[in-house]
């Protein structure tokens, strides 16, 4: 494998774990802040908006996914799905926390 089927298996994590907080307060009929918000990461945009931006993650993350060839069987691709996943999932509680403390 090439060095970026490696990063495209971190960011395939990162991107599938960004899907379900935008796909569950858009469904839920929730504002929820998008990059596409004012200002950007930090208002609030439409549930709309927000399911649109969960299927663009999980679009994303499902090509990276095949890219990186994320496998059961190699436990380094695996392992960097998972760390993408964790990665974003940490940064973006810490986002969120001090968001709603404001």
């Amino acid at each position: 494998m090439n060095w970026y089927n490696y990063v495209a298996c971190f960011f395939a994590g990162a991107f599938l774990a960004n899907f379900v907080p935008h796909f569950v307060h858009g469904i839920s009929g929730d504002r929820f802040p998008t990059p596409f918000a004012r200002p950007p990461g930090k208002g609030l945009s439409s549930p709309t908006l927000n399911v649109a931006w969960a299927f663009l993650n999980l679009l994303v993350g499902c090509l990276l996914y095949r890219v990186g060839q994320v496998s059961y069987d190699n436990y380094l691709t695996l392992g960097l799905f998972l760390a993408g996943a964790v990665a974003i999932s940490t940064i973006l509680s810490f986002r969120f926390a001090q968001k709603m403390r404001q």
